[in-house]
């Protein structure tokens, strides 16, 4: 998707490293990594809502066919 190669991590870790200092960049790092885990819960939760309903709206579709 984002085609970042070796030069650019290495531009963002020297760019983090002065904007944050040595000392907090695991810190951020840390929280940065939990909040993506946490948006991937997210979106797992609305696919698996949706499959849900669909499966729902199904089964009531067949339901009043008969």
């Amino acid at each position: 998707m984002f085609d970042i190669g070796f030069p650019e991590l290495l531009l963002i870790l020297v760019v983090a490293l002065l904007l944050f200092g040595a000392r907090r960049v695991p810190e951020v790092a840390k929280a940065l990594g939990q909040s993506i885990n946490a948006f991937k819960s997210g979106i797992r939760e609305v696919y698996r809502e949706a499959e849900s309903t669909k499966a729902e709206a199904k089964k009531l579709e067949e339901e009043t066919k008969t």
